[in-house]
Order: C-alpha cells, then sequence, then structure tokens
C-alpha cells in the first residue's frame, strides 16, 4: 500500500507541473513530454531525444521532459486524461504501455487519448550465457519442449514475457508450463543468466548489444519479421519460428483536442524525426523507423491489442 501511495503521489506532482506549464499555451511556445517511466529506460530516451532535437533545431521555444513512472505506464495515462483539451502536452507510449492496460485491467485505455504517431521498432533478442550448451534456437527449443519448466527465461519487463510467450506457442508449449522469471529491468535479467537463475532471456537488442560483443551473452535470434541490416543475429523466423512482436514507441496526445490542433502535432513530429540529431539517435540506438500517423495509427492499435489480449488469455 506504501508503494502505490508513493506512486500516486509522484503521479500527482508531476501532473501538477505539467498543468502548471501547459496552461494557455502555444505548442511551438512551450511543450511537455511525458514520459511514462522513470528516467534511463526506453520511454524516458524517447522523451529526450525528442527534447533534444527540438531544442537544437528551433521547434519549439520551451521543451520539457516529465517522468511520471507506475504501473507499467498506467499512471501517466490516466493523468493525460485530465488533461483534456490542452493540445501541448504529449505522452511517450508503446507496445509496454498497451500490454500494461490489459495486463492491470486499468482503467485508463489508449481509447482516452489523441494518438498522433508511432515512430519506431525496436527488437527483442533471445540469448544465452556464452558458456550455454545451446548453439542455435533450436538447440534451446528442443530441451525447452522435453521439459518446459526446466528452462526458466528472463526478461526485463512485461513485453519480453510477452515474447517468451510467442515463442512458446510457435513451438507448441503450453505457456502456462514454462517458468518466466520476471526481472526489474535488463541489468537485473543480464545478472539472472550470468549467476545461473535463468538459462534462456528476451530482451531489447540495444540494451544487450555490449554484453553480446563482449562474449558474455550469446545472441540466438533476433524476434523481427526480417533480418535487420547492420544486426548479424539470424531471425527467429528464419529458423522456423514465427515470432514477431515487436517493441513499437509511440506518441499520442491529450483527448478533447481539435483537428486543427491534431494536425499541428503531427506535423511537429514529422519535423522532429527529419532532423539530423533524431536520425543519430535512431542510428545510437538500432531503432527501426516505421513512422504511421493518421487513420493508420487507430487501425494498428487495435490489431496490436487483439494480439497482446490474446497473448495474456494464453498465459492463464
Amino acid at each position: 500500500m506504501g508503494a502505490l501511495v508513493a506512486v500516486t503521489a509522484i503521479g500527482a506532482a508531476s501532473f501538477g507541473s505539467i498543468s502548471s506549464a501547459t496552461a494557455g499555451q502555444d505548442i511551438h511556445s512551450s511543450l511537455t513530454i511525458v514520459a511514462p517511466a522513470a528516467a534511463g529506460g526506453g520511454w524516458d530516451t524517447v522523451a529526450r531525444e525528442m527534447q533534444q532535437a527540438q531544442r537544437a533545431n528551433g521547434l519549439v521555444a520551451n521543451v520539457q521532459v516529465v517522468n511520471m513512472p507506475g504501473a507499467g505506464g498506467t499512471i501517466a495515462l490516466g493523468n493525460m486524461s485530465r488533461l483534456e483539451g490542452r493540445a501541448n502536452t504529449m505522452l511517450v507510449g508503446g507496445t509496454g504501455l498497451l500490454a500494461a492496460t490489459i495486463q492491470y485491467n486499468s482503467a485508463a485505455t489508449l481509447d482516452d487519448v489523441t494518438p498522433l504517431a508511432v515512430l519506431f521498432e525496436e527488437y527483442d533478442v533471445i540469448v544465452v550465457p556464452a558458456d550455454s550448451p545451446f548453439e542455435t534456437l533450436g538447440d534451446l527449443v528442443a530441451a525447452w519442449q522435453d521439459n518446459p519448466g526446466a528452462i526458466p527465461w528472463t526478461g526485463g519487463g512485461s513485453f519480453d514475457q510477452l515474447v517468451v510467450t510467442d515463442l512458446a506457442l510457435a513451438a507448441g508449449i503450453n505457456p502456462v508450463d514454462t517458468t518466466y522469471i520476471s526481472s526489474d529491468g535488463g541489468g537485473e535479467a543480464v545478472s539472472a543468466l550470468l549467476n545461473g537463475t535463468a538459462k534462456a532471456a528476451t530482451g531489447g537488442y540495444p540494451d544487450n548489444i555490449d554484453q553480446i560483443e563482449s562474449g558474455r551473452l550469446r545472441a540466438l535470434a533476433l524476434v523481427a519479421e526480417e533480418p535487420i541490416q547492420g544486426i548479424d543475429i539470424p531471425t527467429a523466423r528464419e529458423q522456423g519460428f514465427d515470432i514477431t512482436l515487436a517493441n513499437w514507441r509511440m506518441l499520442a496526445a491529450p483527448a478533447g483536442i481539435s483537428d486543427e490542433e491534431t494536425a499541428q502535432l503531427t506535423e511537429l513530429v514529422e519535423d522532429t524525426l527529419a532532423t539530423p540529431e533524431w536520425a543519430a539517435a535512431v542510428e545510437r540506438y538500432y531503432w527501426t523507423e516505421q513512422v504511421m500517423t493518421g487513420p493508420d495509427v487507430a487501425k494498428f492499435l487495435a490489431d496490436e491489442r487483439a494480439r497482446i489480449t490474446r497473448l495474456y488469455e494464453e498465459m492463464g
């Protein structure tokens, strides 16, 4: 209960700073980007890279990032509903936020905001310790099929568990029979692998690249629809396992803004994505740009909600 009160208090304080900062401001004079997680994570990285690109190119006179962690991002999502009609606020979200609304059955959903754009996809990589007996994804899956509970998995968040569930289904394994050790971030997941607590893990490629290149971890598969230029890891699909769940990122505005304001914000996002600073971030973090705006975003979100709901149902 104390932790929940603390999270709620942080959310309320953050909301207060957003509310005062965004009152009656034009989007090009003042903008707040909300990262629904603590500093240092994926959503925070997106927010701060956008802030840097907008500042460097004079797209917004004053742009601030506000971190509002809690409940997989749903605390921030709920607070966005209290900013209805305030067009100079944007919320970073993505697969994890959509998943959290389903996992926690939250009162606030993505239907309560105005989706602006899907920005890019980030892909998970399936890894094992360097001294693991599993040389290929096929080796790992064969042992997993023989005894599902004997291959404990780990990952850095709810999205990673969805990937494990998707792989289990592709391999004919009941997800309920699998062992998944939840870790608080990619660093903790790597530690679980290296100390033997877990035998395999999924996690974002950018979060694991240093460990892979140092030789501490062995990459078995990239979870992507097709091979990615610059990443020399075979996809799971190439190895016979048709799993392609991507960790996409998006931006949304509060509900109740006008069509004109939605168009202005969308244009601002597109201008930001066209800057050299953003292009450098895409390369630095190995993001794969998959930009989507307009009506396509709503259909994409509906399709993803159906797919993720199915995976949670399979988890039991």
